[in-house]
């Protein structure tokens, strides 16, 4: 017979980006001040019309309250245990924490990425996980850099064609 548990998971690096800690602190905010008091008068009014066991408004109000209040005990332990990165950690021309960097694959197409904290990357917004393979394989490098990186699919080469720490490229 399986068990449900599952061994927690690492939070990865403590850096995060101003911005990335700024919507964590959004989210935390709307999840404690917002959501969690309309949730709760919701579960009050549910729980006021009787039998509770067959109340999908009760039984839904009571189970989103056990997630936001999960989330927020997990930001606010996250958020104190957080380092906001400022800028560049050495010299403005590698790759740190927070650069924006332009890529260039073996078919000459760029990508630009942007190096970013656990807690915040989004693949959609251009932004790599400073933990993940490709994101600890550019730290420290500087322009025309070639990164190889062992993937599912084999080898991939990337060149560093640029670095920038100021908005995106």
């Amino acid at each position: 017979m399986m068990g449900r548990y599952r061994p927690p998971r690492s939070a990865g690096s403590p850096y995060i980006t101003p911005e990335g800690e700024a919507a964590l602190r959004t989210e935390l905010h709307e999840l404690w001040k917002v959501e969690r008091p309309e949730v709760t008068k919701a579960v009050s009014a549910a729980a006021a019309n009787g039998d509770r066991s067959e109340n999908g408004d009760y039984i839904y109000g009571k189970k989103r309250l056990r997630e936001i209040d999960s989330r927020v005990r997990f930001l606010r332990k996250r958020l104190d245990a957080l380092q906001v990165v400022e800028g560049p950690l050495g010299d403005r021309s590698k790759a740190w924490f927070g650069a924006w960097v332009t890529l260039e694959d073996e078919a000459g197409q760029e990508h630009v990425w942007r190096i970013v904290g656990p807690d915040e990357f989004d693949l959609s917004q251009g932004k790599i996980s400073c933990d993940s393979p490709l994101g600890r394989a550019l730290l420290g490098k500087e322009i025309d850099a070639e990164v190889r990186l062992e993937t599912p699919a084999g080898h991939t080469t990337w060149v560093l064609a640029g670095v920038t720490y100021d908005e995106t490229p």
